[in-house]
Parts: structure tokens; sequence; C-alpha cells
């Protein structure tokens, strides 16, 4: 009897095993298959003249120069509003806030938010900011309308990592003397790095990835924009996600499409990896 349970417990624990190193290799033949299509696309459509100059219609030329820098700025901008916000919300929520119910229903209401189609994100920016607060379609509108979009998420990435934080660690430290604010910014926030970047990491990649809500509040303008024109009511410029729905879609520009996704794939691999070096160099710190 125990020879025929071992033996079928083996054999379910063989097709489980062979299920899920099936589910891990197909996930990770697709996303080869999917970066290496978009790289050999894009790759040979890729020049010094399309990435360092704007588009002109005139010459018949094409140039995303305008649209790094918009990218850009947008990131910095909704990460600026987004990261102060999130993290201290997320704070008060774990360490401070007293009543459990309260909590519970702004978890339920972040984590709704946090599932809710950008698209209606893009309208409620375009009522709120773009009209109401006569910021016109501009990157500062945009920006704000992504901070709204990506905070449930950095409030919830955050929150969960202070969990993990042991109770001794807070004791400890309250035992040693240190007033509360002082224990949480000197021994909870260190340890959870970790938690925070990776909600930045998720941030920027809804960001760089964003252009439904985008098409009604940042515009699609193609200027070159300096850092407080950008910040300027009425600065209307248009990311690389835009740009590629523009190429794609209204021109019919498949190369100059497959390139400007090439280099979104590059951008964010990049961005993904000066968080990472900053975490770590944070927890050195």
């Amino acid at each position: 009897m125990t020879d025929t349970i071992s033996k079928t417990r083996k054999i379910r624990d063989f097709i489980l095993n062979l299920l899920m190193f099936l589910s891990t290799g197909f996930i990770c033949c697709l996303l080869i298959g999917l970066i290496g299509y978009i790289m050999y696309r894009g790759i040979p459509h890729v020049s010094w003249t399309l990435v360092s100059t704007k588009p002109s219609l005139l010459r018949g030329t094409a140039g995303i120069l305008p649209n790094i820098l918009n990218t850009l700025y947008m990131i910095v901008i909704t990460l600026i509003i987004v990261l102060p916000l999130g993290v201290g919300a997320a704070v008060y929520l774990n360490e401070y806030a007293k009543n459990k119910k309260i909590v519970r229903l702004i978890e339920l209401a972040t984590e709704t938010l946090a599932g809710i189609p950008s698209i209606l994100y893009g309208l409620v920016g375009m009522l709120l900011f773009v009209q109401f607060f006569s910021l016109g379609t501009s990157l500062l509108a945009g920006s704000l309308t992504l901070a709204i979009m990506t905070l449930p998420t950095m409030i919830r990435t955050t929150q969960e990592s202070l969990k993990t934080v042991p109770r001794a660690y807070r004791e400890g430290a309250l035992g040693l003397g240190a007033g509360k604010w002082y224990m949480i910014r000197t021994v909870v926030l260190p340890s959870v790095i970790d938690g925070i970047v990776t909600g930045c990491i998720l941030s920027v990649g809804r960001v760089v990835g964003e252009s439904a809500a985008l098409l009604f509040t940042a515009g699609m303008a193609n200027e070159l924009l300096s850092v407080p024109e950008a910040l300027q009511p009425g600065s209307s410029g248009s990311t690389l996600t835009v740009a590629l729905y523009m190429y794609a879609k209204e021109r019919g520009q498949f190369d100059i499409a497959f390139a400007v996704a090439a280099i979104l794939l590059v951008l964010t691999f990049f961005i993904n990896m000066l968080a990472k070096a900053a975490a770590a160099k944070l927890k050195r710190g």
C-alpha cells in the first residue's frame, strides 16, 4: 500500500514538474521570440539621423528625438509626483493607520484603481487637467494623468514590502530609544528599497508603454522642448508610444514603427538597470 502511494506521488510530482517546466519554457520562448522579432525588424532601420532629428514633412524625413525627450520628461515628472506620494501613503497605511477596516477599504480601492483601463484615465485627465485646470494638451497634463494611473501600483508594492519587514526590527529600534519616524526612516525604509524600486520599475514600464491616455492629454506635437517649456501648460508633445502608433496606424510606415519599438525596448532595459543599480547603492549606503 505504501509503495503504491509512493509511486503515485512520484508520478504526480513528475507530471506537475513537467507541466511547470513546459509552461516556463513556453513563456521564455514567447518572450525571446517577441523581443527577437522586434529587434530583427527594427534594428536595421535605426540610424543616427532617426534618433537625433525631428520629423519634417517638407523634407519627407522621420526623426524621433522629440519623442525620446518627451518620454524622458514624462518619466521624470511622473516619478517626482508618484514616488513621495506612493511611499508616504504606504508608510501611513502600514505604520500609522489604526482603523484596519479603513485600511482594508483603501487597499481594495487601490487594487480596483490599478485595474481600470487606461482610456478611462485619459478621459478623466482630459476633463480634469486639460479642461478644468486649463493646462491644455501638454506634457504636464499627461504626467499628472500617468501619476494617477501609477499611484495605486506604487502604494500596493511598497505596502506589501513593508509588511515583510520583521516586527523585531521595529521593536529593537524603539527599544533603543528611537522615535517612530526615526525608526521608519533608518530601519524600515532601507529594508524595503527593493520593493520601492520594483514599484518605480512598474511605474516606468506603464509610463513608457502608455499611449491611449496620452492621446487625450499630452497631444501629438513633435517639437523639441526644453525642460522649462515641457513644464508649461499647453506644451504638447508625443512620446515614443504615441509616435509608434502614428507611424504604424496612421502613416503605415512599419519600418520606422519597428525601429521605434526596438528603441523602446532598449530604453526600458537601461532604465531598469539604472533603477537596480541605484537600489544596490542605496542599500550599501
